[in-house]
């Protein structure tokens, strides 16, 4: 009889799948604004603020996160012929919920958001991670999946409405930070501020991973 084999201490511990790796992958590699461009129409419209960015980052991601635990939990009870419909049935219900909450907490930003709320319903990204991932994975995995790439498309939102309205007004959350002497860029709080500031992340980011690359074409 052979002996036991000896297990190595010393060797690093393999995460089980749909723990870290889910929750990284939208944050980085698959980022949802960033690498699959979903969800550009709120980024382009709503992050002339960071008061703006973030509510609508965190609308998002509250009703991405519900809607992936429940469509994953009744995975399995959606008819194959409706679950498109009962996707967006439960998408629209947690939307209604994030508009109330918004409007009764923050009034002011609510307006300013207007109708962006709303189209949360069929904004991409919520609507695709339901189809290629909770409708097939359990609710674990889903919560991951559904907290980084929710969390991946707020963090773009807080980086393009802070660079936006540091540019465009010399403050941060309405509070001035480059004092009286700093002309405001009244371009950047203008829609066309959306397109250059998302212009300027992706020129960074494309940067950041040619560095990243040596010069015979493989990573590091």
């Amino acid at each position: 009889m052979s002996a036991p084999a000896s297990v190595d201490m010393a060797a690093p511990l393999k995460l089980e799948p749909g723990g870290f790796d889910d929750l990284m992958r939208g944050l980085w590699r698959e980022n949802p604004v960033l690498v699959q461009m979903l969800g550009l129409c709120p980024t382009l419209a709503v992050t002339n603020t960071v008061a703006n960015s973030l509510a609508m980052g965190l609308a998002t991601l509250f009703v991405l996160v519900c809607s992936s635990i429940l469509v994953s939990s009744l995975r399995r009870l959606i008819p194959a012929e409706v679950r498109i419909a009962s996707f967006i049935l439960i998408i629209a219900t947690f939307v209604t919920i994030a508009d109330m909450a918004l409007e009764a907490t923050v009034p002011d930003i609510h307006k300013a958001l207007g109708a962006f709320i709303a189209l949360i319903v069929v904004n991409c990204l919520i609507l695709s991670r339901q189809e290629a991932f909770a409708s097939r994975n359990g609710v674990r995995r889903s919560a991951m999946d559904a907290l980084g790439m929710g969390t991946g498309f707020t963090l773009v939102l807080l980086v393009m409405g802070s660079l936006r309205e540091l540019l465009g007004s010399g403050s941060l959350l309405a509070v001035p930070v480059l004092g009286t002497g700093f002309e405001p860029w009244v371009i950047m709080v203008l829609p066309p501020g959306g397109f250059l500031a998302l212009g300027v992340i992706l020129l960074a980011q494309s940067w950041w991973q040619a560095r990243r690359i040596p010069a015979n074409g493989r990573g590091t």
